[in-house]
This record gives structure tokens, C-alpha cells and sequence, in this order.
């Protein structure tokens, strides 16, 4: 009789190909919910997302744009300035504790409850030490981003050109430089180009007294997060994400969700898997969570005061002065200094610059109330300042140019795409137009004054 049970029975699969195509299915739907939920995760969204032609070739320039000044239209590049984010990194030590304390919640569940139980066998592989560094994809977002740059501008990225290189003084700022350097070489000569560490420009927010105590500092700066926190959509995220969690309400709040949705973005853009955490969310809950991660950013480092992106404008200033000294040069006859410039920093870096600069403005301020009229926002941070965002300047020499005016121009991409200017709806801009339209940051920005604190009432955000 026993060898009536060798094998499966007819039509039946035996039980280890019964739990293979189980898995297969599970991760059949786990890549399905992530592809929904990825281009929603805010700043923690990998560069991916707003170049998807980087998933099949990760040195892919993209679909052709004629809008670019080539040197076969006579106008060839003098100067580049690239603001660069550091490339994707660890979750803080902050988020890494609250996933902690989510995951020990799940994993003490008593009654039996078929989605918190993927959880109990869940590796909590993220440890306090990561806090933020950066990750081995970042490091490969940077030397890739360094070797398409180069092959775009390849005039300016060519052997024994001269190299300015600074970072923020955060070690996922410097380990950034160091990847990006690591992608020139060998085709370009870096390796005696030291990093400078400018906290003054890339940390700009850190020395403005003002936005610490105003913005960064003051609970009630962040009114409209913590009231769409408490609003209906987040209260429905919430209710949904407990029951399928068989958890009482109780224990769960805005916070520890967000964090369970970070962990899907997080093993996303870390580890390219399609985690479990992402099997909670549908797209509705993404879009919620997203608008919540994009007021935070509208009201700390974007429209919401103008000490925001005030606090900015010795960073913006200090372009225009090697932008400046570059024309100089080429007028004399001089070679150009400094004709790239490269410096790493932070979400917190780029989008207040934006915001100074009238990018990606709403006609109605992002609050708590009007989530479903800011469904077609402009400011939505994973589309600006995803993981290993850049904001590049690139000031061209044109020789066939009719007028002297007509000589010089510019032209701004964010993550490698052509922007349009705000004066002009153009993608390119003479420079002396680009001066005027920006003269009053220029002349009038002072950042000792803007960062100053007012001595009677050091809290309040009325003036901001």
C-alpha cells in the first residue's frame, strides 16, 4: 500500500510545487502593488521613477530632446553647476526605531490574522547603525549619473578638465562625491580633486536662525500636517490599515503607517523587492500617503513661508557669481576656472532653491482641507527631489550670436530634463534676461538680514 503514495496524485501538484506556485503568486501581487505604489513615495523615491528609461538602461540619455543647445548649433557649454542629492540611502535611525516598534506590534498579535502573520517571519534587517548612510544602490545612482552627464556634456567632462567638487558635511553627501568620482574616472582626471565641505551653501537652513526657530523648531509651523493627519482620508488609511492588521486602532497612528509605507520604498529602492509592507496599500492610500510627505515638504522646505526658500538665496547668489566670473573669463579670452562645478547635499538643499526660483508653484497653498482640489498638483516632492535629484546649470558660449545680449545663455535641467523658465516658458534663456528677471534676489537677498531674528516674537510664523 505504501507505494500507492509515492508522487502526486493525478491532477493534483505535490505540496512543495503547491507552495512554490503559492509563493509566485504572492510575488506576483507584491511586484503588482509596488509598481501602483512607486511613483507615490515622495522624497523617498528612487530616480527611477522620473526616468523610467533608466530600468532597461541605467546609462540611457533618454528619449532625444531637440530643445538642448548642441555645439552643432554654434553654442557650446563654458560652465556647468550641478546641485546633486546623494543617492539613495538608509532609513534614519528615527524611522528604523518606529518601524521597530510597528514590526514588535504585529509580531505579538494572539489571534490568528493571515496579514500580520507575514510580518511575524518578516527579517528585520535595518539597524539603528544605518541611520541614513548611504546605501550601495546609492553609490551605483551616483557613478551612473556622473557617467551620463559625461556623455552628454562629454566638452566639458573630457580629460584634464578641471573639477570642483563640495558637499554637505553629512557622510551620504561625501560617500555621494566620492561614488560620482568613482563614475568619471578613468575617462576624466579627479583623482587629486579634493571635496570641500560647505556647510554654509549646502546646509544653508542650519545657519539661518529664523527657519530654525520659526519653521524647524516650532510645533505649530506644521498646523495643516497635523491636522490632515487627524482629517478623513488619513482616518480611512488608518481604519483600513488596522483592520487588515487585526490591531485595535488604538495602537496605531499617522506615524507608524507612514513608516510601514517608507519600508515598501525603502526595499524598493534599496533592495529592488517587492516587500510585503506594500501588500497593505492600494493606490487611493498611496496618494494620501504622498500628500501628506508633500505638505510636510510644502510647509518646512517649500511655498509654505518664505523663509523657506529665502533662506536659499546665498546658495542661488553664489551661482550667479561663478556664472558671472565664467563670462568674465570667456570675454577675456581666459580659460574658464571653474567649468564644472559639482556639489552634493540635500532634498532640503534643492527644494527650497526651487521654490526661490518660482518652480513648481500652485495657484492654491497645499493645506489639510483641499486634498482632493490638489490632486493635480505641481508640487509633488517625488517628481522634484526623488533620491539622487540633480538641478543643473549650464551657461553656453554662442558664437553666431547677432548681439552681444545673445552670446551667453542658459539653459536648467532637473534631473536631467530640460526646465522651462518661469519668465519665459522657454528651456533656454539669455542670460542677461535670466539676471533681470531675478534681480531682485540677487540684489535684495541678503541672507544675514532674512535669517535674522525678529527680538519680539522669536516663534511666531505670522511674519513668515
Amino acid at each position: 500500500m505504501a507505494s500507492c503514495f509515492r508522487g502526486p496524485l493525478p491532477g493534483r501538484p505535490s505540496l512543495p510545487l503547491f507552495l512554490l506556485l503559492l509563493r509566485v503568486s504572492l510575488a506576483q501581487e507584491r511586484a503588482a502593488a509596488t509598481s501602483l505604489l512607486s511613483g507615490y513615495f515622495g522624497t523617498k523615491s528612487r530616480y527611477e521613477e522620473v526616468n523610467q528609461h533608466l530600468l532597461q538602461d541605467p546609462l540611457s540619455l533618454g528619449p532625444p530632446d531637440p530643445g538642448y543647445l548642441l555645439p552643432s548649433a554654434a553654442c557650446a557649454p563654458l560652465q556647468l553647476r550641478a546641485l546633486i542629492r546623494h543617492g539613495t540611502r538608509f532609513p534614519t535611525e528615527k524611522q528604523i526605531r518606529k518601524l521597530g516598534q510597528l514590526h514588535r506590534l504585529l509580531r505579538s498579535q494572539e489571534r490568528p490574522c493571515p496579514a500580520a502573520q507575514q510580518f511575524a517571519h518578516w527579517d528585520m534587517w535595518y539597524h539603528p547603525d544605518m541611520d541614513g548612510k548611504l546605501a550601495p544602490k546609492g553609490r551605483l545612482d551616483m557613478e551612473q549619473l556622473a557617467q551620463r552627464l559625461a556623455a552628454r556634456f562629454p566638452g566639458l567632462f573630457s580629460p584634464q578638465r578641471r573639477f570642483a567638487f563640495a558637499s554637505s558635511s553629512k557622510h551620504r553627501c561625501v560617500e555621494s562625491s566620492a561614488a560620482f568620482r568613482k563614475g568619471l574616472a578613468p575617462s576624466t582626471d579627479v583623482g587629486n580633486e579634493e571635496t570641500e565641505i560647505n556647510d554654509k551653501l549646502m546646509r544653508f537652513f542650519d545657519h539661518c536662525e529664523k527657519f530654525v526657530t520659526c519653521v524647524e523648531e516650532n510645533a505649530t509651523a506644521m498646523y495643516e500636517v497635523d491636522a490632515f493627519k487627524q482629517g478623513p482620508e488619513m482616518k480611512r488609511v488608518l481604519e483600513k490599515i488596522a483592520a487588515t492588521l487585526c490591531v485595535p486602532l488604538r495602537d496605531l497612528n499617522a506615524d507608524l503607517v507612514q513608516v510601514a509605507f517608507f519600508t515598501c520604498s525603502f526595499e524598493l529602492a534599496i533592495k529592488n523587492v517587492n516587500s510585503p509592507w506594500c501588500s497593505l496599500f492600494n493606490e487611493e492610500d498611496a496618494k494620501v500617503l504622498e500628500y501628506l510627505n508633500d505638505l510636510k515638504q510644502y510647509w518646512k522646505r517649500g511655498y509654505g513661508y518664505d523663509i523657506n526658500s529665502r533662506s536659499s538665496c546665498i546658495l542661488f547668489q553664489d551661482i550667479f557669481k561663478h556664472l558671472d566670473k565664467a563670462i568674465a573669463e570667456s570675454k577675456s579670452s581666459m580659460p574658464i576656472s571653474s567649468p564644472v562645478i559639482l556639489q552634493f547635499g540635500h532634498a532640503e538643499t534643492l527644494q527650497p532653491l526651487l521654490a526661490l526660483m518660482g518652480f513648481f508653484k500652485d495657484e492654491e497653498p497645499l493645506a489639510a482641507n483641499n486634498y482632493k482640489k490638489q490632486m493635480h498638483r505641481k508640487f509633488r516632492s517625488g517628481r522634484i527631489v526623488p533620491y539622487a535629484s540633480n538641478l543643473i546649470f549650464v551657461l553656453y558660449h554662442c558664437d553666431q550670436a547677432k548681439t552681444p545680449e545673445e552670446e551667453y545663455q542658459v539653459q536648467i535641467l532637473l534631473n536631467e530634463k530640460l526646465l522651462s523658465f518661469p519668465h519665459s516658458e522657454e528651456t533656454v534663456s539669455l542670460y542677461t534676461d535670466l539676471k533681470n528677471h531675478y534681480k531682485d534676489i540677487l540684489q535684495n537677498c541678503h541672507f544675514s538680514e532674512e535669517c535674522e531674528l525678529s527680538k519680539t516674537n522669536n516663534t511666531s510664523t505670522d511674519e513668515l
